[in-house]
């Protein structure tokens, strides 16, 4: 089984893109959120076995919002919905391996919302490195990671998250750290980037017109569009 999550909140102002916001203010940066993530529910409808959106808050008009998104963009088989726990990043992590990886043979991965251009084959590289790895990471050009997975042959799945100082340029070293220590072996993706400030948006819009400008032009419509008009 290889099962795909997605950690996403819920677009409000104020509460997604805060280091865009200081310079975009809220309700724009939100508005570009939202397209993030209406862009990832799109692109990976069909990939893997099972999807899964972990969404945040935990509340009814979260799971109404990511519902009604899930179901405008992806394909038949869709997302299931999965709400965060109320712990930190590294507990809500370790409960969605915990919930989602039932067996020996899945094979789980979980990403974050910050990297709407993310290749596909990423994905699909991840589940391959999983199936003689206890651990994958897709290194983030910030010093975080942008995906990890793992096996369900590993026993404890706290291991990889206990103790991580969130949100630093230390997070990746941190992890790697904590394999050693448990004795996890690693496959490592090539690194990608995250947009979470004015200036990854200027990286994004360059990579987005160079992709057009190569032939790649259905890629990232709603994200494309937000842009184009901004």
């Amino acid at each position: 089984m290889r099962t795909l999550g997605i950690f996403a909140k819920q677009p409000v102002p104020g509460r997604v893109k805060t280091r865009l916001a200081a310079d975009w203010g809220d309700e724009r940066a939100a508005a570009l959120y939202d397209c993030f993530v209406r862009d990832l529910l799109s692109r990976f409808a069909s990939v893997g076995d099972r999807r899964v959106i972990g969404f945040a808050p935990n509340a009814d008009d979260a799971r109404q919002w990511f519902n009604a998104a899930s179901q405008s963009s992806t394909s038949a088989e869709g997302w299931m919905l999965w709400p965060q726990p109320e712990f930190d990043l590294g507990g809500r992590m370790a409960n969605f391996f915990e919930t989602w990886t039932e067996s020996a043979d899945h094979r789980t991965i979980l990403i974050g919302s910050d990297s709407p251009s993310l290749p596909a084959e990423y994905l699909e590289q991840a589940w391959l490195l999983l199936e003689t790895n206890d651990c994958v990471l897709g290194p983030a050009t910030d010093g975080g990671y942008y995906l990890i997975g793992l096996r369900g042959t590993i026993t404890d799945f706290g291991a990889p998250f206990r103790n991580v100082e969130w949100s630093t340029a230390g997070v990746l070293a941190q992890t790697v750290k904590l394999l050693k220590q448990h004795d996890l072996s690693l496959g490592l993706l090539s690194p990608w980037y995250d947009v979470d400030s004015a200036q990854d948006v200027v990286t994004l819009a360059g990579h987005l017109t160079a992709l057009e400008l190569s032939g790649t032009t259905n890629f990232l419509a709603s994200t494309r569009q937000f842009l184009a008009n901004r």
